[in-house]
């Protein structure tokens, strides 16, 4: 479920939030995931905030998709950057093969870790065969709530990748880093750019024993 408390701080943090976070370029990261996806891709933003990324992607032909929890960010991503940003929760079922590529920065941080593959299965099943993954998380350990109320749930590198490709995805890079965010703490990240290969390993075990 949707931790309502961090959708209120998304709320009221909003402006502060995109002021935070603006830059007329993409940032590296993104241009390296622009790079593996084809001309005029779908690209589903979950977790799009005010609508940076999706804004960029939209500036180099492709067809983004940008969705978030908090009725404010959409409203910013409307109405700053004219983008065609919609409500939506990690909980909601995504469409079958609707995409060819999921830009996932700094958002699924926000899930509760029981519920973590089965997102992952969600982005599995949204994208297209060979499709493209970007995996933005905190790295640590646990779960806590930052000095306005978010709540995060924290993995090292070894167990992101693992669950990646339990869940049918291929990785292609890992950067690590440190980067102060809006809380002012300077903390560890890890980006992950993966790819769609096959069923994840769960269904592959389903479908050999019919």
């Amino acid at each position: 479920m949707a931790d309502e408390e961090t959708i209120r701080v998304y709320d009221t943090k909003a402006t502060d939030y995109a002021k935070r976070f603006s830059r007329d370029e993409p940032s590296g990261s993104l241009k390296g995931f622009m790079s593996c996806l084809p001309p005029g891709a779908a690209v589903l933003d979950w977790g799009c905030g005010p609508g940076m990324a999706s804004s960029h992607l939209r500036d180099a032909g492709f067809l983004p998709d940008p969705v978030d929890a908090s009725p404010e960010m959409v409203a910013l991503a409307r109405e700053h950057r004219g983008l065609p940003a919609r409500l939506g929760t990690f909980d909601d079922r995504l469409e079958t093969a609707a995409y060819q590529g999921v830009w996932a920065n700094f958002s699924l941080l926000h899930a509760a870790r029981q519920d973590f593959p089965g997102h992952l299965a969600n982005l599995h099943d949204c994208l297209q065969p060979q499709g493209i993954l970007h995996l933005g998380m905190k790295r640590g350990s646990g779960a806590s709530r930052d000095k306005f109320g978010r709540y995060y749930t924290f993995y090292e590198t070894e167990e992101l990748t693992t669950l990646l490709q339990a869940a049918g995805f291929e990785i292609l890079k890992v950067h690590e880093g440190e980067e102060a965010g809006l809380a002012g703490t300077v903390d560890p990240f890890v980006l992950i750019l993966s790819r769609k290969t096959q069923l994840p390993v769960s269904r592959e075990k389903e479908t050999s024993a019919i």
